[in-house]
């Protein structure tokens, strides 16, 4: 075992979910760091089942997990409380679906000691239920590789990147009163991870796939028909959070702009083609704003050299008349 004296603390928000918690738990607490070293915090955000007796157990079970209760707030709060507990020189975050490799802390920790980051980064892979691995949603490197805060925002606004919180450590400093998760947003990894980035030295991303993501088959469910005209507030927070690193690339890093702008436009688009028709109205007025927005760019848009040509078509499409460009969408496909 290597020499370690740096403490890690590991925040897991945990809702409803009795059924998986117990694999996650037990793979973040059965770490080959040393446990004196090496506390996990399990969050219970206001479970209605027995998902809060369930960490219970197993906190009796391992003696570096420690569990705290609280009302329902959504992740970011049950994450905050975790932060005002947490004891370690650096942090990190497990969702309670997800699992981890044993060695994927002692793996991180070696890295920031070496390299001496602020902030270190495990690549993940994607699990299917049926124990299937599923394509990369983001590429591992070849080998470890340092890059500045900068670079890894340039891949955060083109999409290749890894804004996620649960493949990293950091160090705990960083997470201060004015740098917490920010309570009712569902984009919030990213939200703070923007924010945060000017702070730190380095980010060091290393190619091990030691953080898998699981995802449930009815996650990915098709919606019933009666929840057609449900649309998830995310579509919503990434926009609203495209144009809160444009104004952070503006002030920071002005060679950035324009692929700030892409990622706005993009982000924009993402919305239109995910809201519900029936929700494209007149009185919608955020819908209204993305919209004008588009339409005010559209000569940006045609230029932006970061836009692929896929992209550039169909937000020249969809600016005259959204609604009737998916009514039309939907007619062809049969929906």
């Amino acid at each position: 075992m290597r020499d370690f004296t740096e403490k890690i603390s590991i925040i897991i928000p945990a809702y409803n979910i009795p059924d998986l918690l117990p694999k996650c738990v037990e793979s973040v607490a059965m770490q080959d760091y040393p446990k004196e070293l090496f506390e996990v915090i399990v969050v219970d955000d206001g479970s209605t089942d027995n998902t809060g007796e369930v960490a219970d157990k197993l906190a009796e079970k391992f003696d570096n997990v420690t569990v705290y209760h609280k009302e329902n707030g959504g992740s970011s709060s049950a994450r905050n409380l975790g932060l005002s507990h947490a004891s370690g020189d650096y942090v990190g975050f497990v969702d309670s679906d997800d699992f981890v490799d044993h060695r994927m802390y002692s793996t991180l920790m070696a890295a920031a000691k070496e390299y001496d980051a602020d902030m270190v980064q495990i690549s993940r892979d994607e699990i299917a239920e049926n124990g299937q691995k599923l394509p990369d949603v983001v590429i591992p490197p070849a080998e470890a590789t340092v890059i500045e805060p900068r670079e890894h925002l340039r891949t955060l606004l083109m999409h290749t990147g890894d804004a996620s919180y649960c493949t990293k450590l950091v160090k705990k400093a960083f997470f201060t009163d004015n740098m917490l998760f920010p309570v009712g947003e569902l984009n919030e990894d990213f939200y703070l991870m923007v924010h945060m980035l000017s702070k730190v030295n380095k980010l060091v991303i290393l190619p091990q796939q030691y953080y898998h993501v699981f995802y449930r088959l009815g996650s990915n469910s098709r919606k019933k028909n009666e929840d057609k005209d449900y649309f998830p507030s995310v579509f919503t927070d990434i926009v609203r959070n495209a144009d809160v690193v444009l104004d952070i690339v503006k002030r920071n890093y002005p060679d950035l702009v324009e692929v700030a702008e892409r990622f706005g436009y993009v982000q924009r688009l993402d919305y239109l083609l995910h809201i519900p028709i029936s929700k494209m109205t007149a009185d919608n007025e955020f819908y209204n704003d993305v919209v004008k927005n588009i339409r005010k760019n559209i000569g940006k848009v045609r230029k932006n050299q970061f836009l692929t040509k896929k992209q550039k078509i169909y937000l020249l499409l969809l600016s005259p008349n959204p609604r009737l460009v998916r009514k039309l969408h939907a007619f062809v496909r049969g929906i």
